[in-house]
C-alpha cells in the first residue's frame, strides 16, 4: 500500500510539472511572424470616420442610426479585383428570429454580408474574395456551418484562424486542456450538452475548447475601388445579436492599406499554408510625410501606443475614451498619473450590464470606474438597453493643436493588448480640424452630453458599485485570465 501511495505521489508530481510547464510555455511561446506589428507612419487620403448610434427616445423606444455595414456593403459592391475581410463574429448565434422580426434596430447582418459577398462573386467571377474568421463561428468544429459552406461553394476563400499558434490567455485551464482534451478534436455530431450561443446541442469537447478564451478578434476590410485600395478598421461584427451595438470605424486610402493587408497575410501564413499571397508589396518615398498620417497597430503595439500617448499627456491636453472594456492595469496606472499631471479626461464606459439577453455583473468596468472616479476622473455610462456600447476609441487633443485618434477592435484589457488575442487598431494623427477627428469629437460629444429626445449616457452614480469584493474579484480575473474580458 505504501509503495502504491509513493508511486501515486510521483505520478501526481509529474502530472503537475507537465501541467505547469505547458501552461508557462504556451503563455510565453514565440509569436508567429508578423504578429504584434507597428507599421510605418504614412500619409493617408480620403479618411472617413463612421459610427453606429443607438439611443433611447422620450418614449423609451430604442432608436438606431447605422452607417458601418451599409458602407461595407457599398464597398464590396464596387470591388472588381480583391476583397479581404477579417471578422471575429460572423454568425447568427444567440439571435432570436422573433426579435429580428419585431425589433427594427436588429438586423440579420450575417445573412446580409453572406448574400452580398456571394452576389458580388457571381457578378464578377475574377474577383478574389478572402474571408478570415474565428473558429467560434462554427463552435470550434462543434457545429456545421451552412453559411461557410455556401461561401466556399461560391468560390470564396474561407480561412479559419489557427488559434493553437497563439499564446494562451487562460493558462490555468489551457495547460490542463492540452493534457486531457486537445487530442480529442471535435465533432458536429453527437452533441448532448446545451449550446452556449444557440439551440443545437454540442459536444463536451466544444465547451472544453471554449474555456481557452482565445480569439482572432480583428475586424478589418480591404477592397479595391476605381481610385485604388480602400481599407477599413472597425469595432463592429457581422453578427445578428450585435447589430444594435454602438460601434465605430475608420475608412482610409493610401499606402497604409497595403500594410493592413500585410498584417492579414501574417494570419494567413500560420493558418493556411496553401493560400495564394495577398498583394502586399509596398513602395516608400523619402519625401517628408504630410499630415494627416496613419499607422496600423496590432496586438501589444496597441497597448504600447496607448501608454506612450498617456505618458506624454499633461496640463492642457484633453483625452476622451469610449470603451467597451477597460481593465488593463498598466493603462489604468498611466491614466491616473496623466490625470494627476493635469490632463483632462472624460471616460464613457459600457456598464457591463447586457450580453445577448443575459445579465452581467458589472465586472470589470464598474470596478475600474470606482478606482478612476475616486481620483476625480469624470465617468459616464452608456445608457444601454440590451445592446452594448461596443466602441473602442481614444481621442487625444493636445494643447499645441495636434490631435490623434486611436480606434479599432481592441478593448483595453490584458487579453486584448498583451499578445493573446489577435487585434487591429489604427492611429490617425492630424489636428483638431482634420475632418475624421472632428467627426470623432462630435461622436463623443453627442454621446457624452445627450441631446433632445436622445439618451445616450447616464451619470456615474447610475451604475456605481463600491463593492471591494467585486473589485478584487476583477483584479484576480484580469491577472489570471479566468474571465471573458
Amino acid at each position: 500500500m505504501k509503495k502504491f501511495k509513493r508511486i501515486f505521489r510521483w505520478l501526481l508530481l509529474v502530472y503537475v510539472l507537465i501541467w505547469i510547464s505547458l501552461s508557462l510555455y504556451h503563455s510565453y511561446k514565440p509569436l508567429p511572424q508578423g504578429i504584434s506589428e507597428a507599421t510605418p507612419v504614412l500619409p493617408v487620403q480620403n479618411v472617413r470616420f463612421l459610427a453606429d448610434y443607438t439611443w433611447m427616445d422620450n418614449n423609451g423606444t430604442r432608436q438606431t442610426d447605422q452607417k458601418i455595414f451599409n458602407r461595407i456593403f457599398e464597398l464590396i459592391n464596387q470591388a472588381r479585383r480583391l476583397i479581404v475581410l477579417d471578422m471575429f463574429l460572423f454568425n447568427d448565434f444567440a439571435g432570436d428570429p422573433a426579435d429580428l422580426e419585431s425589433d427594427p434596430s436588429l438586423r440579420p447582418l450575417s445573412d446580409q454580408l453572406t448574400t452580398v459577398l456571394i452576389q458580388r462573386k457571381n457578378e464578377t467571377p475574377d474577383l478574389r474574395i478572402v474571408l478570415i474568421t474565428d473558429p467560434i463561428n462554427y463552435l470550434y468544429g462543434g457545429l456545421d456551418s451552412p453559411r461557410f459552406k455556401a461561401l466556399r461553394k461560391a468560390g470564396i476563400e474561407v480561412v479559419f484562424t489557427d488559434l493553437n499558434r497563439l499564446r494562451d490567455s487562460n493558462p490555468i485551464w489551457s495547460g490542463f486542456w492540452r493534457i486531457c482534451c486537445q487530442w480529442m478534436g471535435n465533432s458536429a455530431h453527437g452533441g448532448w450538452l446545451p449550446n452556449p450561443v444557440g439551440t443545437d446541442k454540442v459536444t463536451l469537447r466544444t465547451w472544453l475548447k471554449l474555456a481557452n478564451f482565445k480569439a482572432n478578434h480583428r475586424k478589418t476590410l480591404v477592397v479595391d475601388s476605381p481610385q485604388g485600395l480602400v481599407g477599413m478598421v472597425t469595432s463592429g461584427n457581422p453578427h445578428d445579436a450585435s447589430s444594435a451595438h454602438g460601434n465605430i470605424a475608420l475608412e482610409f486610402m493610401g499606402p497604409s492599406v497595403r500594410d493592413l493587408l500585410a498584417t492579414e497575410q501574417a494570419v494567413l501564413n500560420f493558418s493556411d499554408d496553401d493560400i495564394k499571397p495577398l498583394p502586399t508589396k509596398q513602395t516608400f518615398s523619402s519625401k517628408p510625410i504630410p499630415m494627416p498620417t496613419l499607422q496600423i497597430l496590432t496586438e501589444s503595439k496597441i497597448r504600447d501606443r496607448v501608454i506612450q500617448t498617456l505618458n506624454k499627456s499633461n496640463q492642457g491636453d484633453y483625452i476622451d475614451l469610449a470603451m467597451f472594456y477597460l481593465s488593463h492595469r498598466d493603462i489604468i496606472k498611466a491614466l491616473i498619473k496623466a490625470h494627476q499631471r493635469g490632463a483632462n479626461f472624460r471616460i464613457l464606459l459600457d456598464p457591463s450590464e447586457d450580453a445577448f439577453g443575459k445579465k452581467k455583473n458589472g465586472i470589470p468596468n464598474r470596478q475600474v470606474a470606482l478606482e478612476l472616479h475616486q481620483t476625480g476622473i469624470p465617468i459616464r455610462w452608456c445608457d444601454t438597453h440590451g445592446e452594448q456600447c461596443h466602441s473602442k476609441l481614444m481621442l487625444t487633443r493636445r494643447a499645441n493643436g495636434s490631435a490623434e485618434l486611436l480606434l479599432g477592435s481592441a478593448n483595453f484589457t490584458r487579453r486584448n493588448l498583451d499578445d493573446l488575442n489577435l487585434e487591429t487598431s489604427v492611429v490617425l494623427v492630424g489636428n483638431s480640424n482634420t475632418p475624421a477627428i472632428t467627426d470623432a469629437t462630435a461622436f463623443f460629444e453627442r454621446r457624452w452630453q445627450n441631446g433632445p429626445n436622445q439618451y445616450f449616457s447616464q451619470p456615474y452614480k447610475h451604475y456605481a458599485d463600491g463593492s471591494r469584493l467585486r473589485y478584487w474579484r476583477y483584479r484576480l480575473m484580469e491577472f489570471t485570465g479566468l474571465s471573458t474580458f
